[in-house]
C-alpha cells in the first residue's frame, strides 16, 4: 500500500484524523497546509502568559477520540491529558440572576429548583429526557452514517412516532423552547446551543435540543489547551508515516482525465492517486483551487453560510465577577440579538461568552489567559473598518463592565479576530465559522458527503458531513478515510463500533494563518 499516496490539503483536525488513519493503513499521506503549525480552527495564539486558545475550548463526545487513537493501536489517554468539568458553564443576566449548569443533571435540576422554582425543575427534567431521547435517536443515522439518507430518517421515526413531538419539525429551537419553560432565561440559554453550529435559534430546528444531551454526556478541558490534541494527533500520525508541510499554500488541484490527481504549490507539484480537500468546502465551489474541480462542490451544498464571530485572545487579571472555566454574560433581548445578526449586522447588545483557560483545575494567580467570544454574521467580501473595529472593541469590553467585570490590563486591538480577519485565515469562507448554516429542518442532509463529483477528490472538516465542531470533523476524517480505502480497494483498520455522538459544545474559531 506504500505504492498508494494521498495528498491532504490542510492540517486541521479532519485533516490531522484523516492523516493518521491514512497512515496508519499503510497509505503514503502528505499534508500540506498553509499555515505555521497544525490545528487550523484550533489555534493559538501568543500572550505575556502563554499561549491561548483563540478557537474551539473544550472536547466533548470523548468515545470519537477514543476510537481515533484506538485505529492507531494508541490510548487517548497516554497521548492527552483531560480535566472533566464539573460546571459546563455559569450564566449571568443583567437583572443579578446567576445559574450554574453542571455535568450531573442532579445537580442542574437542583440549581434550577433554587433559582427558578419547583415547576421550573419540573420544566428542565421534562427537556432533559426530550433532549437524551432525541439524541439517542439521531446519533447513529446522522452524525455516525457517512451519508445519511432522509429516508432512512423517515423511517426510524415511523417507529418511534413519540420522536415527532419530540423532534417538534412544525416549528424552531426558539418556538420549542418557548413552550418547553415558562422560564425566558431557561429558554436563551438553552437557545443558545444553535449557535455552537453558527445558527440562530428562531430559524434553526428544534432538533438541535439533542446538543444539549452531548453536553450532558461529557465535557473536558485538554491540558495545555485544545491546540494540544492536534499537536498529538499530528506526531502520531508523523510516527506512522505521515509527512507533512507547512507554509506551504495551495494553488490549485491538479484534474487529469476527469479525475484528481495531485495539487500545485509555489515550490512544485505533488502527484497522489488521492486528493483530500481539508478546509471550507466553498473555496472549491467558487474556484479557488482551480476550474477544473469546481463541480465538485454543488454551491447549493455550502450556501447559505454560517454565523462568523468577533473573538478576543489575551491575557489580563480579572476583577469583580466570579468566573468559571466557561461564563456566559447574556443579551438583554436575544430577538434584537439574532435579528440583527440576521440583517448582517454585529449585534449592539449580544451575548458574550468568555473562557478562562486557566481554571480548568484550579484557581490561578495573577494573569489568566482568556477568550471572549462575540457571535458576528459572515463577513462576505467586506473588510470592517478601523472605527467597527474601534467600536467592537469598546463594546464588548463595555458591556463586561455592567456586569461587573474588569480586565487589568485591558486587553487591545491586536487581541480581536474580526469576521474578515477569519476570512483572510481561511479564504472562500466569507468569514463564516461552521460552513453551510443549520437553519431549515433538513439542513443537516445539505452539506456535501466525503465523496464528490470529481473522482479522486474528497473532503473532511466542519464544511463537509457531518458539520461543524471539533468532534464533528474527526468523525468527517473517518467517513473520508472509510471512503478512501473502499474505493482503492482496500479495507480499513478500524471497526465500526457504537460510540457517543453528538455536536460540538464550543464555537470554532479562526487559526494562526491562512488555511489553503
Amino acid at each position: 500500500m506504500k505504492d498508494l499516496s494521498v495528498v491532504i490539503i490542510g492540517a486541521g483536525i479532519g485533516g490531522l484524523a484523516a492523516a493518521l488513519r491514512l497512515a496508519t493503513a499503510g497509505i503514503e499521506v502528505t499534508v500540506v497546509e498553509a499555515a505555521e503549525s497544525p490545528g487550523g480552527k484550533m489555534r493559538v495564539l501568543p500572550t505575556a502568559r502563554g499561549p491561548v486558545d483563540a478557537g474551539p475550548t473544550v472536547l466533548t463526545m470523548r468515545g470519537v477520540f477514543e476510537e481515533l487513537f484506538a485505529c492507531a493501536g494508541e490510548s487517548l489517554s497516554d497521548h492527552v491529558s483531560l480535566a472533566p468539568l464539573s460546571i459546563l458553564a455559569r450564566h449571568y443576566w443583567r437583572d443579578g440572576t446567576v445559574f450554574d449548569l453542571h455535568a450531573d443533571p442532579e445537580i442542574s435540576a437542583g440549581g434550577v429548583r433554587t433559582v427558578f422554582g419547583p415547576a421550573v425543575e419540573a420544566e428542565f427534567r421534562a427537556f432533559h429526557a426530550r433532549a437524551a431521547r432525541l439524541f439517542a435517536a439521531f446519533d447513529a443515522p446522522m452524525m455516525q452514517a457517512a451519508a445519511p439518507s432522509q429516508m432512512e430518517l423517515g423511517w426510524r421515526v415511523a417507529r418511534a412516532p413519540g420522536l415527532v413531538v419530540d423532534m417538534a419539525p412544525w416549528t424552531t429551537l426558539a418556538g420549542m423552547l418557548k413552550s418547553a419553560f415558562s422560564e425566558p432565561k431557561l429558554a436563551q440559554l438553552f437557545g443558545r446551543y444553535a449557535t455552537y453550529v453558527g445558527g440562530s435559534p428562531y430559524h434553526s430546528p428544534a432538533l438541535l435540543a439533542l446538543i444539549a444531551e452531548a453536553e450532558m454526556r461529557g465535557v473536558w478541558a485538554v491540558a495545555g489547551g485544545m491546540h494540544g490534541l492536534a499537536r498529538a494527533v499530528e506526531r502520531l500520525a508523523r510516527a506512522r508515516g505521515a509527512m507533512f508541510r507547512y507554509g506551504e499554500r495551495v494553488a490549485r488541484i491538479e484534474v487529469q482525465g476527469g479525475r484528481a490527481v495531485g495539487i500545485q504549490t509555489a515550490s512544485g507539484r505533488v502527484a497522489a492517486d488521492v486528493v483530500l480537500f481539508n478546509g471550507d468546502p466553498r473555496a472549491i465551489a467558487l474556484g479557488r483551487l482551480g476550474e477544473g474541480v469546481r463541480r465538485a462542490v454543488p454551491m447549493a451544498a455550502v450556501e447559505p453560510r454560517s454565523l462568523s464571530a468577533y473573538v478576543h485572545a489575551f491575557a489580563a487579571e480579572p476583577r469583580g465577577v466570579d468566573l468559571a472555566y466557561h461564563t456566559v454574560f447574556f443579551a438583554d433581548d436575544p430577538k434584537a440579538e439574532f435579528g440583527a445578526l440576521a440583517r448582517g449586522e454585529r449585534p449592539r447588545d449580544g451575548t458574550l461568552y468568555l473562557c478562562a483557560q486557566d481554571r480548568a483545575t484550579g484557581m490561578p494567580d495573577g494573569a489568566e489567559r482568556f477568550e471572549v467570544i462575540l457571535n458576528g454574521p459572515p463577513s462576505g467580501d467586506r473588510a470592517e473598518t478601523e472605527r467597527e473595529i474601534t467600536e467592537c472593541q469598546t463594546q464588548v469590553f463595555s458591556r463586561f463592565e455592567t456586569f461587573g467585570l474588569s480586565f487589568s490590563p485591558q486587553p487591545g486591538r491586536e487581541s480581536l479576530t474580526t469576521p474578515a480577519g477569519f476570512e483572510r485565515l481561511f479564504p472562500g469562507s466569507s468569514g463564516s465559522l461552521y460552513g453551510r448554516s443549520p437553519h431549515g429542518l433538513t439542513a443537516g442532509l445539505k452539506r456535501p458527503l466525503a465523496r464528490t463529483a470529481v473522482p479522486g477528490l474528497y473532503l473532511c472538516g466542519g464544511g463537509a458531513h457531518p458539520g461543524a465542531g471539533v468532534p464533528m470533523a474527526t468523525l468527517s476524517a473517518r467517513h473520508a478515510a472509510g471512503a478512501i480505502l473502499s474505493d482503492l480497494g482496500l479495507q480499513s483498520t478500524s471497526h465500526r463500533t457504537a460510540m457517543r455522538g453528538g455536536m460540538s459544545t464550543g464555537s470554532a474559531t479562526g487559526a494562526t494563518g491562512p488555511s489553503a
